[in-house]
């Protein structure tokens, strides 16, 4: 299927920016245990995906699979969709040095091209669904799920989102965005993309989810982290920078 223009853009940018990003970010991506987002807040904390052995997983937007490759450890039978061709030959170099396998795909997450309800659990920690419009990821989650399937993924929050000053290059204490229209934004050639609170719950429902929780994520006291760009500790102890959504296909 032909790309959207966003997707286009993503390709390009995660194309160019793979070899240094997996460079910087590698080395936390792939720590054990498994855990989320900038500040690696563990799995086995968070209780996110749960007991995954013997479930078929979809990695939603995987770079270099790192949550793939912990989650297949764990019994999963995992498989990691990309937009990004050299996101994914780190995946397979990751792979071969974790002697484990299981398939990769290229393509954009708005049109996955997997038979319907092929998964257990659909998520990503970022991933697609910061990089692709929720409008088309959400549906094409609840194709790809099983009845009682789990949609789980991280993703910057909203406050974060309109915090963003473009003049200062910084997340500042201010609201600088409108809430209610700010949805995508356009970052040194990085199309993301975020909702309303209650635009992500009438999406949801809109496409047969029903919510589970919805886990607002800070840092543990004196935790660090390689994404000093993305938000600063001081920030995010006071704001939530990034959200869990939890939501099961009924």
């Amino acid at each position: 299927m032909e790309l959207t223009d966003n997707a286009r853009m993503n390709r390009a940018h995660w194309d160019a920016e793979s070899d240094d990003y997996q460079a910087r970010h590698a080395g936390q991506l792939a720590r054990e245990p498994l855990a989320w987002g900038v500040w690696s807040i563990p799995e086995a904390e968070l209780n996110v995906l749960g007991d995954v052995r013997g479930k078929d997983v979809l990695e939603y937007g995987c770079g270099a699979a790192q949550w793939s490759i912990g989650l297949t450890k764990r019994g999963a039978r995992c498989t990691g969709l990309d937009n990004s061709a050299k996101q994914l030959e780190h995946a397979r170099r990751a792979m071969a040095e974790a002697n484990v396998g299981f398939p990769l795909v290229h393509a954009s997450a708005e049109a996955v091209p997997l038979p319907d309800a092929s998964f257990d659990v659909v998520f990503c920690d970022h991933g697609a669904m910061t990089f692709a419009d929720p409008d088309s990821t959400v549906p094409e989650a609840a194709r790809l799920l099983r009845p009682g399937g789990l949609l789980a993924f991280n993703a910057e929050s909203p406050l974060h989102f309109i915090c963003w000053n473009a003049e200062a290059n910084a997340f500042t204490d201010r609201l600088v965005h409108d809430y209610f229209e700010t949805v995508r934004s356009q970052d040194e050639g990085a199309v993301s993309f975020s909702r309303p609170y209650g635009e992500w719950l009438r999406l949801f429902r809109r496409h047969g989810f029903a919510v589970e929780d919805l886990i607002e994520l800070r840092p543990p006291e004196g935790a660090r982290t390689t994404y000093e760009g993305y938000v600063t500790y001081d920030w995010a102890r006071r704001w939530p920078a990034e959200q869990i959504w939890r939501v099961r296909r009924t």
